[in-house]
């Protein structure tokens, strides 16, 4: 069952709530984990001794997911794959990549690289620079 850490005295058993739990201030458990006041409103895990719902016992702490930027997301719909990241994303292999970044800028980096087209191979900037 899961349940809701709600105190962690200091020299008493932590303080946990739970559906179904027959006091609405919570019950005392046993724990096999270390607990901490910053964990105070942390889902836990729990367990009852015997099936007793009076004896809770705390068998691990629900990890919070870390807040973090969400990962990259890749959408292929079978004609066209997107890429979205918040940073930049990067194509690697070996000694050459292609990043892109948020503000814009495309880096093409290899120990070789080769342009070809059949057609027109147009270059245009603000400013192009060649060697």
């Amino acid at each position: 069952m899961i349940g809701v850490l709600l105190d962690v005295p200091k020299a008493d058993a932590p303080v946990v709530a739970f559906p179904g739990c027959p006091v609405d201030s919570g019950l005392a458990a046993r724990t096999t984990t270390p607990l901490t006041r910053e964990d105070i409103g942390a889902q836990v895990a729990l367990m009852f001794e015997a099936g007793d719902v009076a004896r809770p016992l705390v068998i691990g702490r629900i990890q919070r997911l870390p807040e973090t930027a969400p990962p990259a997301v890749a959408h292929l719909d079978g004609e066209r794959l997107e890429f979205t990241a918040e940073l930049e994303i990067v194509l690697r292999c070996g000694k050459a990549s292609i990043t892109l970044t948020r503000e814009g800028k495309i880096l093409i980096r290899g120990a070789y690289l080769s342009s070809r087209s059949s057609g027109v191979n147009r270059i245009k900037g603000g400013s192009v620079q060649i060697n």
